[in-house]
């Protein structure tokens, strides 16, 4: 690896300049950990795959203590596009296909369960981060529009799924009056957010359950044994169980999981307030994701800023200029938006495994782990940490079908891994020009 990604694109236990971050709703900081102490559970990493493990185990009785580098919600889970998608990021066809009916049928219901999971805590802990239903997915073609409907339809009559409304380039420009489009659906069980106000919820309704966090509190150094043994700068956690949650800032801590996730890069901007003009972008509250292979996703705030994701960087640093990176996806979708100004322009490292599904194993009889959500993870990563927290106290049946999906290593080992995901990424976005 070389490169230590907690400190390559960001200030030490700051939060980067993002929309999300001037916007959240402050929350105390935790103090780093300090000297020895004592748990059933050690959670490595703050984000909503570790913040739920704690809430959930914290509200089953059990001692949690949980280790994040910078703060709460500070990496993918506070910077994301905030969409809250149905399914899993593999099609159920091509799960099918991979897993067999059977399996396939289980890992559906896992992601609803992961969407009404999300729904339910956000209700039931008051978590104020706007949630609000609907995302469309805009199709190119009007190809891939047909093909966006029969797999609408295939969901509808396999899986009872009858949440999806099928729209033809004028029921999508409705909605979304961008010229690029031709067509797409409306999922209205899906969903939308603010990323880390919700993630801040979930960590103040996990420390009112009894967990511990501890902020500015990297690992450096984990022990396995019966009684795992996990060392920072600051102190030491004895623990029976531990919980890898650290997603595309692992780093070194375990070459397993490190061989099947991989930290990429992804960037969003935030528009000025567009006021009347947000209809020419969205003229309904709904998120958007497009089928480019390096998406575009984008939704208005609830001060009427477009939030536009889009762009990608090879290697691991962010690009100089953001904004100007994001731009060009955006201008192309919204030709008008190049007057617009630009008042936030983020970075954010997230995960992805060979088969874009999320990798859950577990690494020794105490030590489960959860990441690579391949931009999935407002669902999958809320679900996986109630999962974890589910096979500890030996419920371990929805972990169990997510961890028999096939996870193959990354080929080339760390080193030839960025520049044979540049070649990759650089053979899929020509592929996307040429409209191949």
């Amino acid at each position: 690896m070389g490169m230590n990604l907690l400190y390559s694109n960001d200030r030490k236990g700051e939060y980067p300049d993002s929309w999300y971050a001037a916007t959240a709703t402050p929350i105390e900081r935790f103090a780093a950990l300090s000297g020895d102490a004592t748990a059933d559970v050690c959670i490595v990493g703050g984000g909503y795959t570790g913040l739920s493990a704690a809430l959930h185990l914290a509200e089953a009785g059990l001692r949690v203590v949980l280790l994040e580098a910078h703060r709460a919600g500070f990496g993918a889970s506070g910077r994301n596009g905030g969409q809250l998608g149905s399914g899993q990021r593999m099609d159920q066809d091509g799960l099918e296909m991979l897993m067999g009916v059977s399996d396939a049928r289980k890992l559906w219901q896992l992601s609803e369960d992961a969407k009404n999971l999300v729904k339910s805590l956000i209700s039931r802990h008051a978590i104020d981060c706007h949630l609000k239903p609907g995302i469309a997915h805009a199709c190119f073609s009007e190809s891939e529009a047909a093909h966006e409907h029969a797999y609408a339809e295939h969901l509808q009559r396999r899986y009872g799924y009858d949440q999806i409304q099928l729209l033809d380039e004028a029921g999508l420009h409705a909605i979304c009056p961008s010229p690029a489009y031709k067509g797409g659906s409306l999922d209205m069980g899906a969903a939308h957010l603010h990323p880390l106000n919700y993630a801040l919820g979930l960590a103040r309704a996990a420390t009112a359950a009894g967990a511990t966090i501890c902020e500015q509190s990297e690992v450096l150094d984990i022990e396995d044994g019966p009684q795992i043994r996990v060392r920072t700068a600051g102190g030491t956690v004895t623990a029976q169980h531990l919980v890898l949650a650290c997603n595309g800032y692992l780093g070194g801590l375990n070459q397993q999981v490190a061989a099947r996730v991989m930290p990429i890069n992804n960037f969003i901007v935030a528009t000025e307030p567009l006021g009347d003009d947000a209809a020419r972008v969205l003229a309904r509250d709904v998120a958007v994701a497009d089928t480019k292979f390096v998406v575009n996703y984008f939704r208005l705030s609830h001060d009427k800023r477009l939030l536009f994701g889009g762009g990608e960087s090879y290697g691991y640093r962010f690009p100089a200029d953001i904004e100007a990176t994001v731009r060009k996806p955006m201008q192309k979708i919204f030709p008008h938006t190049k007057d617009v100004k630009v008042d936030y322009a983020w970075g954010g490292t997230l995960a992805i495994t060979m088969k874009r599904m999320p990798y859950l194993a577990r690494l020794a009889p105490n030590v489960l782990t959860a990441s690579g959500y391949s931009g999935h993870g407002v669902g999958s990563a809320t679900h996986a940490g109630w999962l974890m927290a589910q096979a500890i106290q030996g419920q371990a049946e929805g972990f169990d079908t997510l961890s028999r999906v096939p996870a193959p290593r990354f080929p080339g080992g760390p080193r030839m891994r960025s520049p044979l995901l540049m070649l990759a990424m650089t053979w899929f976005a020509l592929r996307d020009r040429l409209g191949i």
